[in-house]
């Protein structure tokens, strides 16, 4: 495992190639790209899928959130403020954007649900 990197005032650790206290990355760093990610098999943040494969490889393979978690489990931190956002919360809005702080969103992120959460019969409305 890599070591977390603490964004500025928040106390959620974050792994992998974090390039600056907004969670940006080494393979994700325009400017939107200001989330990470929970990941369920390890209950840690990580900017992206790829950050997980390099620091998990060996131990373990990622595990997407069941449908029935997407409600209510905290699995988006954003960048900006660090509050840590349900599915719904962080996808369910009109807009690519934090309920808390209305920091943008990079609405490309939508392509990656599929690695990351379960969606099954339920769906970002």
């Amino acid at each position: 495992m890599t070591t977390p990197f603490i964004l500025g005032t928040s106390t959620v650790p974050v792994y992998g190639r974090v390039v600056d206290s907004h969670t940006r990355c080494f393979h994700y760093h325009t400017e939107l790209d200001i989330i990470a990610i929970k990941f369920r098999c390890c209950g840690d943040y990580y900017p992206c899928y790829q950050c997980h494969d390099e620091a998990t490889r060996e131990h373990h393979e990622p595990m997407r959130w069941a449908p029935h978690e997407l409600d209510h489990a905290k699995v988006v931190l954003c960048g900006q403020c660090y509050s840590e956002l349900t599915f719904r919360q962080y996808a369910g809005g009109p807009s690519a954007s934090c309920i808390r702080c209305s920091a943008g969103f990079n609405p490309k992120c939508a392509l990656h649900y599929h690695i990351y959460f379960d969606m099954g019969s339920a769906k970002a409305e």
